[in-house]
């Protein structure tokens, strides 16, 4: 079976030799479990001039504690296309690296990359396979979004995908956020998106999103001046993803702080 060429999902591969190791597969006892594991939030993703940007807070709770305050959300989900997650965060940082791993594996079988829209069919399908946790509790909801190498023009190659917790995909327009500080971020998104923004402007709406989100939340983070913590912020263009270091974040994140100290409502 192993030698076999196989099945271009690697997934699907699991689900056949050790559907054990799926975190969808794993029998869970009865009751609700939501409260036993530290969740994440909040995540913001931005359509841009060339490109898309998407970054996220730092903090995971577990009830109304603190349970991380650095934690990381966004990562690259393969080349030219980013993953957030919200929810279980421990499900849902496997269920990145699954993600990943999904996406190399059929890249390797096929020899050939995934189109944006499989991508994000792909990680729906495995979104729908934890339904049963989510259904206890233990729910992950990812934001995805990339730059697609087929796009007719490629100042509108950015494009965001968003689920629900049955796995449904939605393509959104323009930018969108997940998480308990969401309704927060895309208020403020809602007010300063313009259509063919560039990139570095994209990424300043973005921090200032999750700035605003961590005024109303109390379980999405700030920038901690103190700690030296900022958001994961990257962007996914014609030249691949790539996040902005720690000195560019913060630059960012203490003009913005600095901003609202003479503006406190933005």
């Amino acid at each position: 079976m192993f030698t076999n060429a196989g099945t271009s999902s690697f997934t699907t591969f699991l689900s056949r030799v050790a559907p054990e190791m799926l975190p969808g597969r794993r029998p869970l006892p009865p009751g609700m479990a939501a409260d036993l594991a530290p969740h994440a939030t909040t995540i913001v993703a931005i359509s841009a001039a060339g490109g898309v940007v998407m970054a996220g807070d730092r903090r995971a709770t577990m009830g109304n504690l603190i349970a991380q305050r650095d934690i990381e959300k966004v990562h690259p989900a393969d080349a030219y296309s980013l993953v957030g997650i919200a929810g279980t965060a421990g499900i849902g940082i496997e269920l990145m690296r699954l993600f990943q791993v999904e996406l190399e594996h059929y890249e390797k079988i096929e020899g050939a990359m995934l189109s944006l829209d499989g991508k994000a069919n792909r990680l729906a399908s495995m979104i729908r396979g934890n339904l049963g946790a989510a259904m206890q509790g233990l729910a992950v909801v990812p934001l995805f979004a990339g730059f697609d190498l087929a796009a007719a023009e490629p100042a509108r190659a950015g494009r965001i995908f968003s689920f629900d917790v049955t796995g449904g995909p939605y393509e959104e327009t323009g930018y969108d956020a997940i998480g308990s500080g969401s309704l927060f971020a895309k208020s403020a998104l809602k007010k300063r998106f313009r259509a063919g923004l560039s990139v570095d402007d994209a990424t300043r709406l973005a921090v200032e999103a999750l700035y605003d989100a961590a005024d109303d939340d109390t379980a999405t983070g700030g920038p901690d001046l103190t700690r030296r913590i900022y958001p994961v912020v990257m962007t996914a263009t014609a030249e691949g993803t790539r996040r902005l270091t720690d000195t560019e974040t913060a630059a960012i994140a203490e003009g913005v702080v600095a901003g609202r100290m003479e503006n406190p409502g933005g």
